[in-house]
């Protein structure tokens, strides 16, 4: 059974913020997707937000196909001439058959009707190619900071966040993957932020947004004054980090 049916639309509204305040993917995640696959003419960035791990396939990749089904994400994202951005689902990319190298999807597998798309995986990417399903969960500051920050996200927005967000809480462990799986590294996005960005980032939520939808108010002024106290200044840099988890297999090989 499929869990998701439809495109679940929580980004648009804020694709500026988006584009603004995600945290970017670590360069190594890029290499070692690169060295897993044989090819390297063309990668897929599905689910591709704003183009975030579009850029960092650019140098491992001729070309790079980056879709996503909000118009509003896609205007924002950055130009490349070798990145071709397209307002398209998941699970109907309008890719030619067996044309991808490498499929990765950064931060959105759980938004997806999974059957349909592991059956347009199946008809986009060669034999043999990879599909990489990355992402990262809660952030981690260091000390009382993280208790503050998991109270938000559990208690003050908790109810807010859409069912599929369990999927990133639990690593995407119990998501199907019907692809014989490939061991990936422990690796990790990383930050330097002040406590504006912070909240910046923070206000991408999608249970923010919801939060602030349901007539409760905005929930950030109080969390910037838990915060204030134990940051510091304001314009302090602290090292912000997010561990990554991967989902990798190998497409059309065991299925």
């Amino acid at each position: 059974m499929t869990e998701q049916t439809t495109f679940k639309d929580h980004f648009s509204t804020q694709a500026g913020a988006y584009q603004r305040f995600r945290p970017d993917y670590p360069p190594e995640l890029f290499a070692w997707l690169a060295a897993r696959v044989s090819g390297h003419a063309v990668a897929w960035d599905c689910g591709c937000g704003n183009g975030q791990a579009a850029h960092g396939l650019v140098p491992y990749f001729g070309r790079i196909f980056a879709s996503d089904p909000s118009a509003d994400q896609i205007a924002r994202a950055k130009p490349h001439p070798n990145i071709r951005y397209l307002v398209a689902t998941a699970e109907d990319s309008g890719l030619a058959a067996h044309s991808v190298d490498l499929a990765i999807v950064a931060q959105a597998l759980h938004w997806f009707d999974f059957d349909r798309f592991y059956a347009e995986v199946r008809r986009v990417v060669r034999p043999g190619g990879v599909l990489a399903a990355v992402g990262y969960g809660e952030l981690q500051l260091g000390g009382a900071l993280d208790q503050v920050v998991d109270h938000f996200y559990r208690m003050t927005v908790g109810p807010y966040w859409p069912p599929e967000r369990r999927f990133v809480d639990e690593s995407y462990r119990t998501i199907p993957f019907p692809f014989p799986e490939v061991a990936a590294p422990a690796l990790e996005l990383s930050a330097a932020w002040d406590l504006e960005h912070l909240l910046g980032y923070f206000g991408t939520w999608s249970a923010v947004k919801e939060f602030r939808r349901s007539g409760a108010g905005d929930p950030l002024p109080a969390l910037r004054q838990a915060l204030v106290g134990r940051w510091g200044h304001p314009r302090q840099l602290r090292r912000v980090r997010w561990p990554l988890f991967m989902r990798v297999g190998r497409v059309g090989e065991g299925v």
